[in-house]
């Protein structure tokens, strides 16, 4: 059974947590946590970006000059994509759908293999609590006592209240996200997790069903 270590708030180790191997040991593989990975990007895209064709830009109502006897290139609209101006031939368009569909069950799998990673790179560490007070300084100083230091961190919560997040807003490269919605995208960009011990049974009981 994979293991890790469990500290109070002081940054003291007091003692080990047994792991569910079905969530927290399991063999990672490169593909499946990449396909998911590009699902969850392109899902998360916006089409911003917008070009207008030759049918829709204004003006060439009219040829702009005779087809003959002008010495220059025929031309029978201003619109052309070859005049500066004109249409935009196959343009970005914000119509564009870049959605793509993930089997729920290679998400989950994509998501214990990279909760796997973190734990077999000792990368995972557990609190007793995240009693912090609403104080950042006291979330500051314990980050560093701890292994992660001032490393990019993800910190895994249950507790979303007005006191816990005025506690960790303002601490540099330290982001937040609930334990029942962290995925792979919040895993991969991040080097280190800290979660506590009862959101370790939310993970476990949420994969693996």
């Amino acid at each position: 059974m994979a293991q890790v270590a469990v500290y109070n708030l002081k940054g003291e180790k007091v003692k080990d947590l047994g792991l569910n191997d079905i969530i927290f040991g399991v063999a990672p593989k490169k593909d499946i946590v990449h396909q998911v990975f590009v699902a969850l990007a392109a899902n998360a895209r916006q089409p911003w970006a917008d070009t207008k064709d030759r049918g829709e830009v204004s003006g060439g109502g009219r040829k702009p000059w005779k087809q003959k006897g002008t010495g220059r290139a025929r031309h029978g609209s201003i619109r052309s994509p070859i005049w500066t101006g004109g249409g935009v031939t196959f343009g970005p368009l914000s119509t564009r759908n870049y959605k793509q569909k993930i089997n729920k069950k290679m998400n989950k799998l994509a998501t214990t293999m990279c909760l796997s990673d973190k734990v077999s790179e000792e990368k995972m560490i557990v609190l007793e609590s995240f009693d912090f007070g609403g104080k950042s300084k006291k979330v500051a100083d314990l980050r560093a006592q701890l292994p992660c230091g001032t490393r990019s961190t993800l910190l895994v919560t249950h507790d979303s209240s007005d006191v816990f997040m005025r506690a960790v807003r303002n601490v540099p490269r330290l982001d937040v996200v609930r334990a029942q919605d962290v995925n792979v995208t919040d895993l991969l960009n991040h080097q280190y997790m800290i979660t506590t011990e009862e959101s370790v049974h939310i993970l476990e009981k949420r994969l693996a069903k």
